[in-house]
């Protein structure tokens, strides 16, 4: 039986794994159209399992007994015949490699050790076969804060985009984002201006962003790393800019919504889709000055109030404090709930009460719960006060004076006053004489972590 066509010699020596991947998925510059169709993400994962059960790897498809493995172990939705086809373009490879590594790419498959453990650990089968990157790929296993928003933004929106990047440069939080125009490349290009690190997850035109003036001093410093999981040279397409949104999501530790629309969009989608990933991260949103409607949709769907105005605090420190308190309010409206299935059935109720009924015993007790029980049942922050109260008592476990809040805030006396006044009310802190300190005798304030 005749042997695949040896391959091209490479220049830049790549993974025998590395280059088989390649031939099997990589475009190569090429159109869709063209035959044979490169493998998708979900064909070459089909393939990948079969190699797996035969104990074979990718490269052993380009051996010079690779064809008769093809015919004999592959069948079923992939065509054998296609993946020879594939496996015989050695001398396009060589001139895309040859033309990508000119232009400072580099290329990972999921078989090289260098691969982002981030991705194959959080996506799973959903990982990228191939990835093309510029810059420092150490910084994809840095983890960090994405900041991801709509291409069309207000300059409110940009400018407190700008300051969180900053802010996070300067605590040295690397930033992820999607490198598209509008809150994306604000967010990066803030954080690269003030000496931080960043990475773009692009969905097109990785060969453009290598020359562009924009990242150049980054990338030379080793402070950039801008990758894509299609070819260097694709020109945008609506589908690859919602595929990559779960990439910026895995690469980073968090990420922050600075503005979405609703129920539309990439932003929308990409958020929604982390929301529900069993592996997710905490998904932070903004609630500060002009709001979206996506955002406020966002919350109701798991998404956190992003603290407001995090300038003069450590932002992680800030984001982990916000998070338990969240979690515990959560956990407390759970057990609320579950409380309130187990309330007994005043005596008229329960003689009425069918086999049937019982079996929906929770639904029928919260017909009886009083208004006073419904104002304390925990809700997601709607409101400045909600969102801020975490900070306040956590700056409140010492005696404080309202103008010293209002400097740790960053915000003005009067409106430290306000949410006082609120936080007396709700027995969460106590008034000395011209200061102000946690209620310690309110049991709700132990569970949001109060001493």
């Amino acid at each position: 039986m005749a042997t695949l066509t040896p391959l091209t010699p490479l220049t830049h020596i790549l993974p025998p794994d590395t280059q088989a991947i390649l031939l099997l998925c990589a475009g190569f510059g090429q159109s869709r159209q063209v035959e044979p169709m490169p493998l998708s993400l979900s064909e070459y994962n089909i393939l990948a399992q079969k190699l797996q059960q035969e104990h074979l790897r990718p490269a052993d498809l380009i051996a010079p007994d690779g064809k008769a493995r093809i015919f004999d172990g592959i069948n079923g939705s992939l065509d054998p015949q296609r993946i020879v086809h594939l496996l015989e373009r050695g001398a396009m490879l060589a001139v895309a490699v040859e033309n990508w590594t000119s232009k400072g790419v580099w290329i990972l498959s999921r078989s090289d050790e260098a691969y982002p453990q981030r991705l194959k650990r959080k996506l799973k089968h959903l990982s990228p076969p191939v990835l093309y990157g510029i810059g420092n790929p150490d910084l994809l296993s840095e983890g960090g804060l994405a900041i991801v928003g709509s291409r069309d933004i207000d300059d409110e929106g940009l400018g407190y985009t700008q300051r969180i990047a900053e802010k996070c440069a300067e605590q040295g939080i690397q930033i992820v984002s999607g490198g598209a125009r509008g809150v994306d490349q604000t967010a990066m290009l803030a954080a690269i201006s003030a000496g931080g690190n960043s990475v773009g997850v692009l969905a097109d035109s990785l060969i453009k962003a290598a020359v562009s003036m924009k990242y150049r001093e980054g990338l030379r410093q080793g402070r950039v790393a801008l990758i894509s999981p299609y070819d260097p040279s694709a020109g945008f397409n609506a589908g690859n800019a919602m595929s990559r949104n779960k990439h910026v999501y895995a690469l980073a530790d968090q990420a922050l919504v600075v503005n979405s629309a609703y129920e539309k969009g990439g932003t929308w989608a990409g958020a929604k889709e982390a929301l529900k990933n069993e592996s997710k991260i905490p998904v932070w949103v903004r609630l500060e000055g002009s709001i979206p409607e996506g955002n406020r949709q966002l919350v109701k769907l798991g998404a956190i109030p992003f603290p407001l105005e995090p300038w003069n605090r450590s932002i992680l420190s800030l984001l982990e404090e916000a998070e338990q308190f969240y979690r515990i309010e959560a956990k407390k409206n759970t057990s609320k709930q579950l409380d309130l299935s187990e309330v007994e059935q005043p005596e008229t109720q329960v003689d009425v009460l069918t086999d049937q009924d019982h079996q929906s015993d929770a639904i029928t007790h919260q017909d009886y719960v009083t208004p006073q029980d419904e104002e304390h049942v925990p809700q997601l922050p709607k409101n400045a006060y909600e969102a801020v109260l975490p900070l306040l008592l956590h700056y409140l476990s010492e005696p404080k004076g309202d103008k010293e809040v209002a400097d740790l805030l960053d915000v003005g006396v009067g409106q430290v006053r306000i949410w006082l006044k609120k936080a007396i009310q709700d027995k969460f802190v106590e008034k000395k004489k011209t200061s102000y300190i946690l209620n310690r005798k309110n049991q709700q304030l132990r569970l949001l972590g109060g001493n």
